[in-house]
This record gives structure tokens, C-alpha cells and sequence, in this order.
């Protein structure tokens, strides 16, 4: 069973209106009124299992202006997931549209930082701590140049690779690396094409049904991480995609 502690669950709020971020990242986040987690009965002898809740976040930026870009295809994962899993993103909290659900027994926050892309981090460093997510458990889905358009990579760590939305995210997180993330291949820019204006451009015809392809597999990549963590079902999901659209 999914359920919020301590407080009724009209209340997702704290008593600020973002969570102070310690100067440094702690191995124990500091417990808050408010904590997301599900517990199973176990019918063998009676004890609980508790199972720790992944804060799953898609990086973006907000409005309809840039709404279908290839700078926002993680959004566009988050919204998928919500879609599968049936959870409602209706409520904004440390300057993020949340929602908070399950995949199994494993409870799920899902979060779309409303700061735009260079400032994400002032939403995922405080969510992280209200919730007391640990850095295993944080997983951010964001757009990969480097990887060709609708190739998925899923890693357990990394740095940015010159991300300004990971970087926001890494320097909330004290400069820490050791948290997963879903990068969504949008290829690089073609021939001299500014890369502002690449990373704000729609998907051609062609790119978009790619995209609509990799959010699917997206979604069950994300549900067997949730439930089994990083196997070698994730290394067999890494190598194919990345020879998915390699011709025989």
C-alpha cells in the first residue's frame, strides 16, 4: 500500500516552500514531516518490508512554447510514465508539478521542474531531501546529444557532458554524480545549425516517430529498474539500442 506519512493526503506541501539544501549532501537525509514509501505484509511470518521510493525526473522547460522540442523529451518521459502507471501530476511543490505513484510495490515521485532547464536543480535538490530520496534512487531523464536521435541509454552514474539542466542538478546535489539517469538520444545538429536553436527545434516527421518508439521502451526500462534495480537486463537493454538502428 502507497501512503503519505504523518500528514492527510490533500496536504504534499512542507512548511516552506522549498526544502533548505544542507551544504553538503548527507548519507542520511534528514527525515520531514512528510516521507512517501509502501510497505508489503509479509504472509510468511508477518514482518513488513518497506521499500524505498525513487524520485524520477524529467528534465525540460516549461510552457507551450516549448512544449514537443527536443530539450523537453524528458517531460515527454515523465508524462508517459505517468500515463502507464496512472498517476496524476496535479500538484506543484518545491517549484516542481509532482506526482506521486507506484510500479509494483515500489512507490514512485514523479517531478517536471518548472525552473527552466539551467535552474532544475533548485527543484530536485529539495525534493530529494522532503522525501529523503537516497542518490541510488534519484533518476533523471533528459535529452543526449551525443546519442542518435531515439537511442535510450540507462547509466547508474555519470557526469554532466555539458547538460546545463544535469549540471544545475549535480550542483544541488553537492556536486555529486553517484545518481542514475535515462538519457533519450536527439542527435547533434546538422552541419553549422546553432545548437540553441537545434535543442529549441521541433522533431521532423521521421525523428518524431523515433521519439514516440524510445518513450515506449523508456517506460519499461524505468519499470524494471524500479522493480529490479540495475541488472544485466539493463546492460542487454543498453546494447540494443545502441544497435537498434544499425542496418545488417
Amino acid at each position: 500500500m502507497l501512503y503519505a506519512a504523518s500528514v492527510p493526503s490533500v496536504c504534499l506541501f512542507s512548511n516552506s516552500s522549498s526544502a533548505h539544501f544542507p551544504s553538503r549532501f548527507p548519507k542520511r537525509l534528514v527525515p520531514t514531516r512528510l516521507s512517501v514509501r509502501a510497505s508489503l505484509q509479509d504472509n510468511d511470518n508477518g514482518v513488513k518490508v518497506e521499500y524505498t521510493p525513487w524520485l524520477i525526473v524529467g528534465l525540460g522547460n516549461p510552457g507551450n512554447k516549448y512544449h514537443g522540442t527536443r530539450h523537453n523529451v524528458g517531460f515527454e518521459m515523465i508524462d508517459s510514465i505517468a500515463q502507464a502507471q496512472g498517476i496524476l501530476m496535479n500538484t506543484i511543490q518545491s517549484k516542481a508539478l509532482i506526482g506521486i505513484g507506484s510500479i509494483g510495490e515500489v512507490p514512485i515521485l514523479l517531478a517536471k521542474p518548472q525552473t527552466y532547464m539551467n535552474f532544475c536543480g533548485e527543484s530536485v535538490g529539495p525534493l530529494a531531501v522532503h522525501y529523503q530520496i537516497p542518490l541510488r534512487h534519484i533518476l533523471l531523464v533528459y535529452d543526449e546529444m551525443s546519442l542518435p536521435n531515439g537511442v535510450l541509454r540507462l547509466q547508474p552514474k555519470g557526469g554532466h557532458g555539458h547538460h546545463n539542466g544535469v549540471k544545475s542538478v549535480m550542483g544541488h546535489l553537492d556536486g555529486r554524480r553517484e545518481f542514475p539517469r535515462l538519457c533519450i538520444g536527439i542527435g547533434n545538429p546538422p552541419g553549422t545549425m546553432d545548437m540553441k536553436a537545434f535543442l529549441l527545434q521541433k522533431f521532423s516527421s521521421v525523428e518524431r516517430k523515433q521519439i514516440d518508439a524510445a518513450l515506449e521502451q523508456g517506460v519499461e526500462a524505468v519499470r524494471t529498474l524500479a522493480l529490479k534495480g540495475f541488472s544485466k537486463g539493463v546492460d542487454r537493454f543498453n546494447l540494443t539500442q545502441k544497435y537498434k538502428y544499425h542496418k545488417v
